[in-house]
């Protein structure tokens, strides 16, 4: 079976980014302290140390697992979130967009990539979006899942305005940590905050997104949730439509149908973990062209290749369904 990574990360270093940046800009201190900005040690020192943070270490990979492409984000950028300098955010995301447009996007048509966008200022987003795919070609983009934001905002409607004009797809992407107001900031430990901090953000952005109305307005923007796992997500339809049935009329007035319609609706996707428990049921309620595979390769957590066997092994799912995780939903979703 065919296999396309619908989310793999660069492991990208300031260093790298530094050279495409604007002056003054790129004379700033981008070395990072010992000491992590959200406190956590997610490598445990030596345990896990899997980088790929050029085009030659991804085709390789891509050759170790059979893939055909990757689909990559950032890894540095998924924290660009946190940065309280609008200026320089915007900087950040336009260096990392044309590092991965010249280190990647040109070296290989396997290599395909998101562009990374700054949440503080959404109509630079915009103006953004619309230069890494029209002149850098990105695939679509991605937007912060953690941070003090909700995606629903009307502030955010240039994005999705221009995301419907380009007909690109716009991915939410979590950092996996306790920082943003996730509601995680009090654990004690890194495995406490990251069991939940993906499926947290993934949850409160998909709940913001819905109920503002963003599916009624931008019907035709592919909207991809990433890296909680997919069995999350029955569930949340659910508990949305129980929230819309008693609330909805006066507190979501742009809905005109259910929540979980809007989820079935073949424009909202997951990315799922090879060995959920609950991956038949995502594609029976989510709907069985909107599951993608997705490596997370190479950060701490990852399991490839093994994860592409996982799946074609399961029993509980049809060879139909394998090929459309594996690689049909993906080609859809980032029109590959």
């Amino acid at each position: 079976m065919t296999v396309l990574d619908a989310d793999g990360h660069v492991t990208e270093t300031a260093q790298q980014l530094v050279k495409y940046m604007d002056a003054p800009y790129r004379d700033r201190q981008l070395s990072f302290p010992l000491v992590p900005s959200d406190g956590w040690d997610r490598r445990l020192i030596t345990k896990f140390h899997d980088t790929a943070g050029t085009a030659d270490e991804w085709l390789r990979a891509l050759d170790k697992g059979g893939m055909e492409a990757a689909v990559l984000f950032p890894t540095l950028g998924l924290f660009m979130s946190f940065l309280k300098d609008r200026a320089w955010a915007v900087q950040f995301c336009r260096a990392y967009n044309t590092f991965m447009h010249e280190e990647f996007i040109k070296k290989s048509p396997r290599l395909k990539s998101v562009a990374l966008l700054p949440i503080q200022d959404p109509e630079a987003s915009a103006k953004e979006l619309r230069r890494a795919v029209r002149e850098l070609g990105h695939s679509g983009a991605m937007l912060s899942a953690d941070g003090s934001h909700v995606l629903g905002d009307e502030r955010f409607m240039p994005v999705y305005e221009e995301a419907q004009r380009l007909d690109v797809m716009l991915g939410i992407h979590a950092s996996g940590s306790h920082l943003g107001g996730a509601g995680v900031d009090l654990f004690p430990s890194f495995i406490q905050a990251h069991t939940c901090s993906h499926a947290f953000g993934q949850m409160r952005q998909l709940t913001s997104i819905v109920f503002e109305g963003i599916p009624e307005r931008f019907p035709d923007v592919r909207i991809a949730f990433l890296e909680a796992g997919c069995g999350w997500a029955p569930y949340w339809m659910e508990r949305m439509d129980d929230e819309y049935a008693k609330r909805g009329e006066i507190e979501a007035p742009a809905l005109k149908k259910k929540p979980s319609d809007y989820v079935r609706s073949g424009k909202i996707y997951f990315s799922c973990e090879a060995d959920e428990w609950l991956l038949p049921q995502a594609l029976k309620l989510c709907g069985e062209n909107q599951i993608v595979y997705a490596s997370d390769y190479p950060h701490w957590d990852h399991s490839y290749p093994e994860s592409i066997d996982e799946i074609r092994d399961r029993g509980d799912l049809t060879d139909a369904q394998k090929r459309k995780v594996l690689a049909d939903n993906c080609r859809t979703l980032y029109k590959l």
